[in-house]
């Protein structure tokens, strides 16, 4: 769904000019200091990434599913430090209050995470829950008006500096599955919160993960999402898969970026007196990645349509995820050897995002989760 394609034009045309002209000079400069500088930000913030997902009347561009999944198809060509700072507010950061929030949650959080003023973040993984989010550990007990907090997420997406967390516990030790699970919202600050710094790890420099440790943390019964407790599991599987859709078209952009610095290099670098891309082989590892971006383009924009449509898409969005991920994944490769030993040592950029990208089919749900998510729905 495409509402006015010459203002969407004009935002893509916009993202295209930032990717070109200020993020891809600066991608060695992120890895570096491992963070996004502060000009850079600034210049993301008056761009509207944050807010790209967030309704206007919260401050937000209020993009369909469609537009937004082409505007990160855009952004997304730069280094995933760069959308993970600049667009987690325009997905996880702010989807649970966008979804089951109460109008007060809305109104005194939107704003702000649209603006980037506040950045947000989705505290559900625990050292014993990861693919199984329904075997949460961390614990919501009742006193009164308030709720007590405890508890350990591991591997959060921005943990190490984010504002506000949305915290998934166990509010009734009785229910052992999912309607036992409720949605809190905590804001640095609140006495029992804290976290760690940033998880060393193997790529994606510039975008932290780390631990949120929560001891006898107190919050108000008005923090809960929705304002109502037991409803944390359905609220985090809406954010899902919406996130999932995002996170496919995500996977697009720097597959795309690889595939053009391939194509480039196969024209410039000569063996045997000819340039490389004469070789059939070479062809063969470029043409066999432009299908797929192409193929999962085609895959994540109908999609993003039939949620627009408000269609069912808990299939679609697993199917999308498992292969635009895979997909990055094998142009990593290809371009690494088409790129041969500049493909492997530092200097080009090649090397980083095959280490980045790698992340793409672990989080958010791994790609056996989802061929098993999708089995299932073929099996009902």
């Amino acid at each position: 769904m495409i509402r006015d394609p010459a203002r969407l034009e004009r935002l893509l045309a916009d993202t295209r000019r930032f990717v070109r002209e200020r993020a891809i000079p600066n991608e060695d400069r992120v890895e570096q200091e491992d963070r996004i500088p502060d000009d850079l930000v600034t210049d993301m913030r008056r761009l509207g990434t944050y807010g790209w997902s967030i309704p206007e009347q919260y401050g937000g561009a209020g993009l369909t599913t469609e537009e937004l999944a082409l505007a990160f198809m855009e952004l997304s060509q730069a280094s995933v430090a760069f959308r993970v700072h600049g667009a987690t507010n325009a997905g996880i950061g702010s989807e649970a209050i966008i979804q089951d929030g109460t109008e007060e949650q809305k109104r005194r959080w939107l704003p702000r995470l649209a603006s980037g003023e506040v950045l947000g973040c989705l505290a559900l993984t625990e050292p014993e829950a990861g693919s199984d989010a329904t075997s949460l550990q961390a614990t919501a007990v009742r006193d009164g008006d308030h709720y007590i907090l405890n508890g350990t997420k591991r591997y959060i997406t921005l943990a190490p500096m984010a504002d506000l967390f949305q915290v998934f516990a166990r509010s009734d030790p009785a229910n052992k599955g999912a309607g036992g699970v409720s949605a809190f919202l905590v804001e640095r600050g609140t006495p029992g919160l804290a976290t760690s710094g940033s998880t060393p790890k193997m790529g994606q420099e510039g975008a932290p993960i780390g631990e949120v440790h929560l001891k006898d943390c107190r919050v108000p019964a008005a923090a809960v999402i929705g304002g109502e407790p037991g409803r944390g599991f359905k609220t985090v599987m809406k954010v899902l898969n919406k996130q999932r859709i995002n996170l496919a078209a995500l996977c697009t952009g720097p597959a795309i970026r690889m595939l053009d610095e391939a194509v480039g290099y196969a024209r410039e670098r000569r063996q045997f007196g000819k340039p490389i891309g004469e070789f059939q082989l070479v062809q063969a590892m470029l043409a066999e990645s432009r299908i797929e971006i192409e193929a999962a383009r085609a895959l994540i924009l109908e999609t993003a349509r039939k949620r627009d449509r408000g269609e069912d898409v808990t299939m679609d969005v697993s199917m999308c995820k498992y292969y635009a991920t895979e997909m990055c994944g094998r142009v990593a490769d290809r371009v690494v050897q088409v790129f041969g030993g500049q493909g492997y040592v530092k200097g080009r950029g090649i090397e980083r995002f095959y280490r980045d990208v790698r992340a793409f089919r672990i989080y958010e749900g791994t790609s056996q989760i989802h061929l098993l998510n999708i089995a299932k729905h073929l099996l009902r």
